[in-house]
């Protein structure tokens, strides 16, 4: 059993027990490394600031897999057996890398606190390709935020940096000693303790699911975290983490993506980064969605089984998962059993899983090229904003009239919302602009919305009856979806 972990940082070896283990990234970066490069402005995973390069094993096994990500949001005990690059690491003898010296260059810095982290950004985007357009640039760079110097001269600097020699990370810090270090202790059982002002904390991190499961038996009110791109925020709000902890990032068998007989199927741990890849062909609609789910920082973390367990009412994933009627894979200690997602919430933040069960694989079943699917997403900035409305509509037409609907609402109750009634009255009805009309009214009369920061509830009510209308104008008439 061992009690620490390894991780590289700019190419140098740590071992971290103790307290340490539950440091955020950031911390740790900044308390015990002295690299202040890394700044902490929001401590929330918006601003992108304190963005890191997290290299992964590849699926070669010979090299690291870079991805930028926020390391406030993200804790030592998930980086067990990874290669952390801060903005320092970049330099070498004193040369800033081509991405510094187009900042320099263009006048990209002014305060200086975004610049580390857009730094980082655009040299993961130089690690996935070589070069970049305009469009890819700021798709990458949605995760990073600057109020002082303006965004002109950083995406100047971005198309400049391209056309410099660009030292991939691999050639900076050869992969091959490091991998070799990860190799030896690869299977090791892992488990972090810390024990301050007279509490202990656990953080159980397996390699094997059937360890994680015994674990989860012993300690059925663990905290499960996989990308802790949620309890990342709820920790540094209140300063202190749960417990006992089962951290899933070990665990391989947990995250993949196969498309077979009409359905996707994914480890509970697979990220958003991998299945906007997988959707793009499977469910283009989705992955639109899916484009404006958070941030690349954001996306290379969050899990899917992570979105649908912290049941949230506004989570973007949710409206497509319900009107294709996707099934969650629970397992447990004693077995396993499959749930469709519209049976899996019993009311805000009540779910049917049982102490002791984790959700282990949602399968996804595909829209056919012959069915009607939009999906809806309301919020006040474009990117990286949190939904004040969602919906999703899938219709089946048979001639004129509608064969089957399928219609689920978000942030309009304490769960997302499947239309019943309004579903069942579009059976048979042919799909005019009277019809969805009609719905709209229907619908209207299912939902509860509330006030809050994010809209009103007359605003919801009013957004309800309007998806449907476009819906009908995006399917049947020539309306350009936005």
């Amino acid at each position: 059993m061992r009690d620490h972990l390894l991780l590289f940082i700019n190419g140098q070896r740590h071992e971290v027990r103790g307290r340490d283990a539950f440091l955020s990234l950031s911390d740790y970066l900044r308390i015990r490394c002295g690299l202040v490069g890394t700044k902490i402005v929001c401590s929330e995973g918006d601003c992108g600031a304190c963005t890191t390069l997290i290299g992964r094993t590849a699926a070669s096994a010979a090299e690291f897999n870079y991805k930028p990500l926020d390391s406030c949001i993200q804790f030592l005990f998930q980086l067990d057996g990874t290669h952390v690059v801060t903005v320092e690491g970049l330099r070498r003898d004193g040369t800033l890398n081509p991405v510094q010296q187009a900042m320099v260059d263009c006048h990209g810095s002014q305060c200086g606190f975004c610049t580390p982290g857009f730094v980082m950004a655009m040299t993961g985007l130089l690690e996935e390709q070589e070069t970049v357009d305009e469009h890819q640039l700021r798709t990458g760079l949605t995760g990073n935020l600057c109020r002082c110097t303006g965004y002109t001269p950083i995406l100047e600097a971005g198309m400049k940096c391209q056309d410099a020699e660009h030292q991939r990370l691999g050639e900076l810090y050869p992969a091959e000693p490091m991998l070799a270090e990860f190799e030896r202790v690869a299977n090791d059982s892992l488990q972090l303790e810390s024990q301050s002002f007279g509490e202990r904390q656990i953080a159980c991190c397996p390699v094997a699911l059937d360890d994680a499961l015994e674990f989860l038996a012993a300690n059925p009110n663990a905290t499960i975290v996989a990308g802790a791109t949620d309890i990342g925020v709820r920790a540094n709000k209140a300063h202190q983490l749960p417990p006992a902890i089962l951290d899933l990032n070990r665990i391989a068998d947990l995250e993949f993506v196969k498309a077979e007989y009409g359905e996707l199927r994914c480890g509970a741990r697979t990220s958003w980064t991998t299945l906007l890849a997988a959707f793009r062909q499977a469910a283009p609609e989705f992955a639109r969605i899916l484009q404006l789910f958070g941030a690349p920082q954001i996306r290379h973390v969050g899990t899917i089984a992570g979105n649908i367990a912290n049941a949230s009412p506004i989570a973007d994933s949710l409206p497509f998962l319900f009107v294709m009627e996707a099934t969650l894979v629970l397992a447990s200690k004693s077995g396993r059993r499959e749930v469709n997602i519209n049976e899996f919430y019993h009311g805000y933040k009540k779910l049917e899983l049982q102490p002791g069960e984790l959700i282990v694989e949602i399968r996804i079943p595909l829209p056919s090229e012959s069915e009607l699917l939009r999906l809806y997403k309301v919020s006040r900035r474009r990117d990286l904003d949190i939904s004040g409305f969602t919906a999703a509509v899938r219709m089946q037409l048979e001639g004129d009239a509608i064969k089957q609907a399928s219609i689920a609402f978000g942030a309009v109750g304490p769960t997302v919302l499947r239309a019943k009634q309004t579903e069942r009255f579009l059976v048979g009805e042919p799909l005019t602009l009277e019809t969805m009309q009609t719905a709209g009214d229907i619908a209207v009369s299912e939902v509860t919305p509330i006030d809050d920061v994010r809209g009103s509830a007359e605003y919801r009510r009013q957004l309800t009856r309007n998806v449907l209308l476009k819906f009908y104008h995006q399917t049947q008439g020539n309306l350009a979806q936005v």
